[in-house]
């Protein structure tokens, strides 16, 4: 067996990287292949930031000149702290195999200094590629890690502990428990002093400073906390207008304080499962003659200012939100993902809107030291 570190401006190792998944899940109709373009953004130093304070590294692993396996592994030095991790793990079926990755991708972050280590996981934003499918319904989102049964087996097997279950709800719109949260929610809708709007795409810098307002005053006290460029955001913006409707955008305010938003995008890859991991210019047509047959919408963030998290902002956004949803007939679901087993109120929440359980993911830790 040879493990061969891949270098990026080598287009044949980087499609080997890609190509593998094809012999991993040509047995299962599940899966669905990620856009190339947003697993090889995680990889490219002038989309993501966190080059800035880290690198990345990937691996092939080949036997007998046929490619059995990959591996990604990258690391942040945030104020000193270095922090390891690993993911875009694929491999067939062999623990020697899974073995030998593993332990590349861990020499790897020793030498980088880091003594604990996250996987699966991503080198970017927690909703993208994040954590092990280890139980649910066998129909991955956009952007959603997506596992054979034995990838648990082979990563527990190196020492691997869970760190954080992340749970996966889906709500059919038609069983949402309206009344209760209608009763619930007119504590902030009846209030003259705040008020919920969508998204306008004529004012998207408008909605891009007061998004960046409000998610640098929500999430400043996380250990990972990173403050939003408006310039960057601006951007992700205008390429999501294609992936959803102004309505799928709501933002509260007090007065004229932004305090709240609550977004989501129509489920690409009801979509994207035909695409075979290409968003060129012909399935980009494809998609615009097709989003309206999209049933599915995905919520991507939710997120409320720590001075107004007990005034029923939440239950405001989250009926302005449903009201816009029930404005496209195709729309009959929503997905809200990344609920980790830290956030009980939210898990409750859930429950109590009438949603379901469908998917969870774990993500793993291991101390080195």
């Amino acid at each position: 067996m040879e493990i061969i570190k891949i270098s990026s401006s080598n287009s044949n190792q980087v499609n080997q990287f890609h190509e593998l998944v094809k012999k991993v899940y040509q047995f299962d109709k599940h899966y669905i292949m990620p856009i190339i373009d947003d697993v090889e953004a995680v990889f490219d130093p002038s989309k993501n930031k966190k080059f800035a304070s880290g690198n990345a590294e990937r691996w092939l692993l080949f036997d007998n000149h046929d490619c059995v396996g990959r591996i990604a592994a990258f690391y942040e030095n945030k104020n000193g702290k270095i922090s390891g991790a690993w993911g875009f793990f694929e491999v067939l079926e062999n623990a020697e195999y899974s073995q030998m990755l593993i332990e590349t991708a861990e020499a790897w972050l020793i030498e980088q200094g880091c003594n604990k280590i996250q996987a699966p996981v991503n080198f970017g934003d927690k909703d993208s590629f994040w954590g092990l499918f280890v139980t649910g319904v066998r129909n991955p989102s956009y952007l959603e890690n997506y596992n054979p049964p034995y990838y648990q087996q082979f990563i527990e097997g190196q020492g691997y502990e869970r760190e954080i279950e992340q749970t996966t709800y889906d709500l059919i719109l038609d069983e949402f428990n309206y009344d209760r949260f209608s009763a619930i929610s007119k504590r902030a809708l009846g209030n003259s002093d705040y008020r919920f709007e969508y998204m306008d795409f004529g004012q998207l810098d408008k909605y891009a400073s007061d998004f960046v307002r409000i998610y640098n005053e929500a999430w400043a006290f996380h250990d990972d906390f990173i403050a939003l460029n408006k310039e960057v955001l601006l951007k992700r913006f205008k390429s999501m207008k294609m992936a959803m409707h102004p309505e799928f955008a709501v933002f509260a305010y007090c007065k004229e304080r932004p305090i709240g938003f609550f977004v989501s995008i129509l489920e690409l890859n009801h979509l994207f499962k035909d695409f075979g991991g290409k968003l060129n210019l012909w399935n980009k047509i494809r998609f615009l003659l097709g989003r309206g047959r999209i049933t599915k919408a995905k919520v991507i963030i939710f997120g409320i200012v720590p001075d107004f998290q007990k005034m029923a902002i939440d239950t405001g956004l989250i009926m302005k939100g449903y009201e816009g949803m029930r404005k496209y007939k195709n729309i009959d679901s929503l997905e809200l993902a990344w609920i980790g087993d830290f956030n009980p109120k939210m898990l409750s929440m859930l429950k109590s809107m009438g949603a379901r359980h469908t998917k969870t993911h774990h993500t793993y830790f291991k101390n080195l030291f």
